[in-house]
C-alpha cells in the first residue's frame, strides 16, 4: 500500500516521538505530558514554562524539551489538516535601529489585534552583556498595556551572545506559542545588522520599522536590509515629522525600485504610521493581510516554511558541532596557547585553525577509524 507524503511524515514523527519518550523516566514523562496539556489547552503559565525548558543549556533538561517539541509538532500538523492545511498562526519578523519606536508600535498595534479577536504573542530578543551574560529585558515595562492583556503573551528572551541576535530556540518558541493558540507571532529582532538575516529564515513577512530623520545613519541598512523587507514603515509620523516623513517614504519607494523582488506575487510596499496617534496602523495591518493571502494562494508561504525549517536544521547543525569542536579535550588544550601565538603574531590565524583542526581529526580517527 502505498503511503501519502503527509501520512509518511505524520509515521516518522510519531516514531521519532516514541524513541524520544522510552527514554525518560515516569517523573520526567509526567513532567512533560503537564507541560503539553497545559500548553495546548491554552495556560500561559504553562507556556512560560515550556520556553524556559528549551532554553535550558542543560543535557537533560534539553532532552525533555525535544521530547515536549514533538509532542507539539504532532499537535500542530492534526491542526493544520482540521485547517485544510492552512497555517494556523502568521509569523512576523519587526525589526529596525534603535529609536525607531518598534516597543511603542508594537503595544498599540497589538492592542489592536486583540481587539479584532486576535491572540497575539510577542517574542522580543534583548542583546546580552558580553562580560556578564545579562540582559535588560525591558521591552515588558515598555508595554505595559499589552503586558496585562490575557490575550497577548510577551516573552522578553536575552540572546546569550547569539550571533545575530536571535536565540537558537526563537524558532522552538514560535511553535510552542502556535501551539498554545496564539495566531499571529511577532519576533522583535535586535537593531539593524545580522539579525534581520536570522529572524527572515523563520518568519512569513518581515516588517522593517524607519524613524523620519537621519540620513547617514540609515545609508548602511539601504541595500541588505531593505533585500529583506516585504513592508517597510516608516513610523512618528505625527506633528512636525509628517513632512520627513514623506521624504523618506518616497526615498524608499525608488530604492525598492531598484532591487530584485524576493516573491511573484508581492511588491514590497512602504507605508506611513503613527504610534501616537494610529494613522496608518489599520492599513498597515490590510497590507498585511493581502500580503498573508497572495502568499498562501501562490504556494510561497508553504515553500518559504519549508526551506525555512531545513536552513535551522542547519544552523542548529553548525551550532552544535561548533561546541563540539571546542569542548574536545584535545582541542580544548590546545586553544590557550594558539590563541597566544596568534595574538603576538607568531602564527597566522589560518594556521592556528588549520592545527587546531587536525588535532580534532587526528583524536577523531583514532576513536572512529576511517575504513
Amino acid at each position: 500500500m502505498l503511503l501519502s507524503d503527509g501520512l509518511k511524515r505524520k509515521l516518522c514523527v510519531q516514531t521519532t516521538l516514541k524513541e524520544h519518550t522510552e527514554r525518560l523516566s515516569d517523573k520526567e514523562q509526567r513532567f512533560v505530558d503537564k507541560l503539553y496539556i497545559g500548553l495546548i489547552q491554552g495556560q500561559r503559565a504553562r507556556l512560560a514554562e515550556a520556553i524556559t525548558l528549551i532554553e535550558s543549556t542543560h543535557s537533560r533538561k534539553k532532552e525533555l524539551a525535544q521530547v515536549l517539541l514533538q509532542k507539539v509538532l504532532v499537535y500542530h500538523r492534526e491542526q493544520e489538516q482540521l485547517n485544510k492545511g492552512q497555517p494556523r498562526a502568521f509569523r512576523v519578523g519587526l525589526s529596525g535601529p534603535p529609536g525607531a519606536g518598534k516597543s511603542t508600535f508594537i503595544e498599540y498595534f497589538g492592542k489592536m489585534l486583540t481587539e479584532r479577536g486576535h491572540k497575539l504573542s510577542v517574542l522580543a530578543v534583548d542583546p546580552s552583556s558580553c562580560t556578564s551574560g545579562g540582559s535588560l529585558l525591558g521591552d515588558k515595562t515598555r508595554m505595559t498595556e499589552l503586558s496585562r492583556d490575557m490575550n497577548a503573551y510577551i516573552r522578553p528572551s536575552p540572546t546569550r551572545g547569539t550571533l545575530g541576535g536571535v536565540t537558537r530556540t526563537t524558532n522552538e518558541a514560535i511553535l510552542l506559542c502556535e501551539g498554545g493558540g496564539y495566531d499571529i507571532i511577532l519576533i522583535e529582532t535586535v537593531g539593524v545588522g545580522q539579525s534581520e538575516f536570522a529572524v527572515a529564515d523563520m518568519v512569513d513577512m518581515f516588517v522593517l520599522l524607519l524613524p523620519p530623520a537621519g540620513g547617514d545613519e540609515l545609508q548602511g541598512i539601504k541595500r541588505g536590509i531593505i533585500e529583506m523587507a516585504d513592508l517597510v514603515a516608516i513610523t512618528k509620523s505625527d506633528g512636525d515629522l509628517i513632512v520627513p516623513a514623506r521624504r523618506i517614504q518616497a526615498e524608499y519607494v525608488s530604492a525598492l525600485k531598484l532591487l530584485r523582488r524576493r516573491s511573484k506575487v508581492w511588491k514590497p510596499k512602504v507605508v506611513r504610521i503613527s504610534s501616537r496617534s494610529g494613522e496608518g496602523i489599520s492599513e498597515m495591518w490590510d497590507k498585511m493581510k493581502e500580503f498573508r493571502d497572495l502568499m498562501l494562494a501562490s504556494g510561497e508561504l508553504t515553500a518559504r516554511r519549508q526551506k525555512q525549517q531545513k536552513v535551522w536544521m542547519w544552523n542548529l547543525i553548525q551550532e552544535s558541532v561548533l561546541e563540539h569542536f571546542r569542548t574536545h579535550p584535545t582541542v580544548r588544550g590546545q586553544i590557550p596557547l594558539l590563541e597566544g601565538k596568534v595574538l603576538s603574531g607568531a602564527l597566522s590565524p589560518g594556521l592556528a585553525a588549520d592545527l587546531l583542526l587536525k588535532a580534532f581529526k587526528a583524536e577523531t580517527n583514532d576513536i572512529y577509524p576511517i575504513q
